[in-house]
């Protein structure tokens, strides 16, 4: 029996973000989406993530925008974003009402599949977005409703713990199942193993995530295939490899004429390869591609840190004239990780340790500087981790602070009219208020920008108080 596999392409979103901190802009896009249109993929992973983030902190870009340009050139190919369950695209958790509404506006303005996960494999973290989800439509069509197990390694992390997870998953809604190996942790017969037991024991589409930062993405997606595995998630060569994916045109290759035939053109990805090759030129050379990135490294395996985690912590140390610490920073994270629960690695978990380890090496005193967000890990504020916080840990860490045990976003308020009222003076649109919902002043600032640009403003000459400004 044919079993064609069906292609998540990545390279608008996770592709870029996993090596030049997704920093590609709408106008590097827009010249070769019409091909992307053409090809007949699964999906195509464009928004969500970090680049809602990107677009209006570095790129002056309104993200809502972008989503719609993208709609309007790929008018046949299913939009997907990656959504963080309670924390939405931001880094806390977010009222209920604020979250449905976010949810909501992203089908209405073009996203087909929602990829919904917690950083901590928390279910009641994701129930209220998968609810959101189901609920969602644009002209009548509701979007698939895909849920992430966040997969990583460690005692408590066994097949046996990932299946009860897709249980509770299918339980709760979802259209399919997706494994997301942000770190390149799963090796080819563990990836075999996990695949054919989540398949026996739910009947949803299992999507397959993995990064090739340990050299193994390629080896895992063939596996995983052979076991079951119905959606592979890939990145177009000149993006791939490295922190990134396996190249979508090599796995296409490695199908064809197999049962698990994609059925992709490979002509056409060839042309698509020669648009993105002159990009990655580009970005190499104005040292947004470091090329350490691009290079296979097994001590992914040790150190559990995913491509989008390892260029901002190179990031970080490069701004405090630090880079040679890198190795002592990837030594602590491991160890940052086991005090706090051992959380997998992915935004916000990811972040929130990452520069905790950093502040560790760069103090020479583990923990003599706390970030408020460990603080809230520890405490409770994101959820209940895998296994649980020492006591005499948490109490040195959190202080008199009451630990949280209740789903966090229990204790939050509505808070979309207050946010609505807050942004009253910025705000064009129900999209700008979402923006100002998760990410504040980085926001307003967009939005001033985005303001002078309209009325022929330069932001620096005039009389703000008066509200006398040149021409």
């Amino acid at each position: 029996m044919s079993k064609k596999v069906r292609v998540t392409e990545t390279v608008l979103r996770d592709a870029h973000q996993s090596l030049l901190a997704t920093r590609m802009t709408i106008d590097d896009m827009l010249p070769i989406l019409g091909k992307l249109n053409e090809v007949g993929f699964n999906s195509i992973e464009c928004w969500g993530g970090a680049t809602f983030d990107a677009c209006l902190r570095f790129l002056n870009e309104d993200p809502w925008e972008r989503l719609r340009t993208l709609r309007r050139e790929m008018p046949d190919t299913r939009l997907q974003m990656l959504f963080r369950g309670q924390n939405m695209l931001g880094y806390r958790h977010y009222a209920d009402d604020v979250l449905e509404e976010f949810v909501q506006k992203s089908v209405e303005n073009g996203i087909d599949v929602i990829r919904i996960f917690d950083a901590l494999n928390d279910i009641r973290n994701l129930q209220t977005a998968i609810n959101a989800a189901k609920k969602a439509s644009r002209d009548g069509k509701k979007p698939e409703v895909q849920v992430a197990m966040s997969f990583t390694t460690g005692e408590v992390f066994t097949t046996e713990y990932y299946v009860e997870y897709a249980k509770r998953i299918a339980k709760a809604g979802a259209d399919s199942i997706c494994i997301k190996d942000m770190a390149a942790l799963l090796t080819p017969y563990k990836t075999a193993e996990l695949v054919k037991a989540i398949k026996d024991a739910v009947d949803l589409p299992v999507n397959l995530h993995t990064h090739y930062t340990s050299g193994l993405a390629s080896m895992c997606l063939i596996k995983g295939v052979e076991a079951g595995a119905d959606i592979i998630d890939t990145a177009m060569s000149p993006l791939a490899l490295g922190t990134s994916h396996a190249p979508t045109e090599s796995m296409v290759a490695a199908f064809q004429g197999t049962e698990y035939d994609t059925g992709l053109d490979l002509v056409l990805l060839n042309e698509i390869r020669g648009y993105f090759m002159e990009l990655r030129k580009k970005y190499i050379e104005s040292g947004l591609i470091d090329q350490k990135m691009l290079a296979a490294d097994a001590g992914a395996l040790i150190y559990q840190v995913p491509g989008g985690m390892l260029s901002n912590l190179l990031s970080q140390l490069k701004q405090a004239g630090k880079e040679d610490l890198l190795n002592d920073v990837l030594a602590e994270v491991p160890r940052v990780r086991a005090d706090a629960g051992f959380p997998p690695l992915v935004t916000p978990s990811s972040q929130i340790v990452g520069t905790q380890a950093v502040f560790n090496v760069l103090t020479g005193e583990r923990y003599k500087t706390v970030t408020k967000e460990f603080k809230g890990i520890v405490r409770g504020e994101y959820g209940q981790t895998p296994v649980p916080i020492d006591p005499e840990f948490r109490k040195k860490i959190i202080g008199d602070a009451e630990p949280i045990d209740c789903r966090p976003a229990d204790l939050l308020e509505p808070e979309l009219e207050k946010l609505r009222k807050e942004c009253a003076e910025w705000a064009e649109s129900e999209e700008d208020v979402l923006s100002y919902a998760q990410f504040g002043q980085v926001a307003v600032k967009f939005f001033e920008k985005r303001r002078d640009a309209k009325f022929g403003l330069d932001g620096k000459h005039g009389d703000a108080a008066n509200g006398v400004h040149p021409v």
